[in-house]
C-alpha cells in the first residue's frame, strides 16, 4: 500500500503488513523467536555482510518488529524507525548515537525526570554537557550554541508544565550549523503533531503511552531518516540492546489501530476538563495547550491538530493538601504514565521528576502545588465528578 493516497486513519490499519505474505492472517503475527535459519552457510555470511536481505537474530530484527517500526515510519512521516524496550531506551541510543565525549546538548526548560537523569549521567561519564533552554527566541538559543553543539533536545509540550515549543523556530535558527533536532512527541503521538514535516531530525516516543494506550506494554520508537537510524542500529541499537520484544511488538501494532478514535476522545475530554478546573475556586491555575488563554495557544493552532490529553494544573495550599487531594480520588487512578484508558494523576514534585533537585525542578515550573492529569477515555461527567468531590473534600477539611 503506497502511503501518501491514504488518510492517517487507514494507515494505522493498513500500512505496513500485507496478509498475502502471511497465510492470510489479518492479525500481523507474533515471530516469537530469537533466532533464524540459514539455508546455507553461504546465506549465513552473506546476510552478516550485508550481501543479502534477511533475518539473522532478533536482537538486530524482527519481522513483527519490522511491521511496527514500518508503521510508525510512515506515520510520523519519516524514512526510518526503530523499536526499542522503552522509551528511555529509545532517547538514551539516539542521544549516544548523535554524541561523543565533550560534546555539547542544548535541551528545552523541562524534560522528563529520567531524561534529566540521562543528561547527568552523559555529563559524569563522558564530559557530554548541557544547557537547558526556554526555546522562546532565536537569540536566547543562539546564544547558547557552542562549536561543540550537536543536537538540541526538545519536548512540546513540555512534561509536566504542557508549555510549547515552536518546532519550526527552532529547525530555522539552527539550521545553519548542522545542529540535529531531536523531539520528543509522547505526549502528542503522530496523529496529533508531526515534527519531522517541520524540518526536524528525529522523534522519540514512549510508546508505552498513546501509541500503545491500554496500560499493557513498555516500549519506544525512534523515526528519522533512514542514514541516521541505520546508523543508531548498527551501534546503540545493536550493541547496547534495549531492543523490544516481538509480543510487545504486535500489542504495539494493536494499539497503533485505535490511535485515532482514542486520542480524539483523550482530547475532547482533556478539553471539558481543562474549562472546568479553570472554574473552580480551589484551582490556581490550568495549564492545557489548546486553551485560548494559554501563552502558548499560538504555537500549539500551528503546529497541533488538537490540544492532547493531558492537563496539569495548581491547587491553592501546600504538598500535603495535594496529597490530601490525591488520596480522596476514588475513580482516577494515582499512578505514573499517561494515555491509557483510564485515566491517571500524580504529583510531579515527589513521582516523575523527584530526581530532579528542588532548584531546578522550581525553574523548570515545576511547584508543590502542580498535579499533572492523564485524561482517559471514561466519561468526562464521571472524570469531572470525580476531581470535584475530591477538591470539595479538601476544601471541607481546611474548615473543620
Amino acid at each position: 500500500m503506497r502511503g501518501a493516497e491514504k488518510q492517517f486513519e487507514t494507515l494505522v490499519i493498513h500500512h505496513g503488513y500485507d496478509t498475502t505474505q502471511h497465510l492470510g492472517s489479518l492479525s500481523v503475527p507474533i515471530f516469537q523467536t530469537s533466532t533464524f535459519t540459514f539455508d546455507t552457510a553461504e546465506q549465513g555470511e552473506a546476510r552478516f555482510a550485508g550481501q543479502e536481505e534477511g533475518y539473522i537474530y532478533s536482537r538486530l530484527a524482527n519481522p513483527t518488529t519490522r511491521a511496527l517500526e514500518e508503521k510508525m515510519a510512515c506515520l510520523e512521516g519519516g524514512e526510518a524507525a526503530l523499536a526499542f524496550g522503552s522509551g528511555m531506551a529509545a532517547v538514551s541510543a539516539v542521544l549516544f548515537a548523535l554524541t561523543k565525549a565533550n560534546d555539547h546538548i542544548i535541551c528545552s526548560q523541562g524534560v522528563y525526570g529520567c531524561t534529566f537523569g540521562l543528561l547527568q549521567f552523559l555529563n559524569k561519564k563522558y564530559n557530554i554537557s548541557h544547557d537547558f533552554c526556554s526555546m522562546e527566541t532565536e537569540e536566547e538559543i543562539c546564544r547558547l550554541i557552542r562549536p561543540e553543539t550537536v543536537c538540541i533536545y526538545v519536548e512540546t509540550p513540555i512534561n509536566p508544565t504542557m508549555k510549547l515549543i515552536d518546532l519550526e523556530m527552532i529547525v530555522r535558527t539552527v539550521k545553519e550549523h548542522g545542529i540535529k533536532v531531536v523531539v520528543d512527541n509522547t505526549f502528542c503521538s503522530p496523529y496529533l503533531q508531526k515534527p519531522l514535516s517541520l524540518g526536524c531530525d528525529v522523534v522519540v516516543h514512549s510508546a508505552t503511552k498513546y501509541i500503545g494506550g491500554h496500560g499493557d506494554v513498555v516500549a519506544g520508537i525512534a523515526v528519522g531518516r533512514k542514514e541516521l537510524m541505520e546508523e543508531v542500529a548498527k551501534t546503540t541499537q545493536k550493541d547496547i540492546g534495549g531492543i523490544i520484544s516481538p509480543f510487545d511488538a504486535w500489542l504495539l501494532l494493536r494499539g497503533i489501530k485505535t490511535l485515532p478514535v482514542r486520542m480524539d476522545r483523550h482530547c475532547a475530554n482533556a478539553e471539558k476538563i481543562a474549562q472546568l478546573l479553570k472554574k473552580h475556586p480551589l484551582v490556581s491555575k490550568v495549564y492545557y495547550p489548546n486553551d485560548p488563554d494559554n501563552p502558548d495557544y499560538r504555537i500549539c493552532q500551528k503546529q497541533m491538530k488538537r490540544g492532547g490529553g493531558l492537563v496539569s494544573f495548581e491547587i491553592k495550599g501546600t504538598k500535603q493538601d495535594v496529597q490530601r487531594f490525591l488520596n480522596r480520588l476514588q475513580l482516577i487512578k494515582i499512578a505514573v504514565s499517561l494515555g491509557d484508558t483510564e485515566t491517571l494523576i500524580q504529583h510531579p514534585a515527589t513521582m516523575t521528576h523527584a530526581v530532579v533537585p528542588e532548584e531546578i525542578r522550581k525553574s523548570m515550573g515545576i511547584s508543590d502545588q502542580l498535579i499533572r492529569l492523564s485524561v482517559g477515555l471514561e466519561a468526562w461527567e464521571d472524570i469531572w465528578q470525580d476531581l470535584e468531590q475530591a477538591l470539595c473534600s479538601i476544601s471541607q477539611d481546611a474548615f473543620s
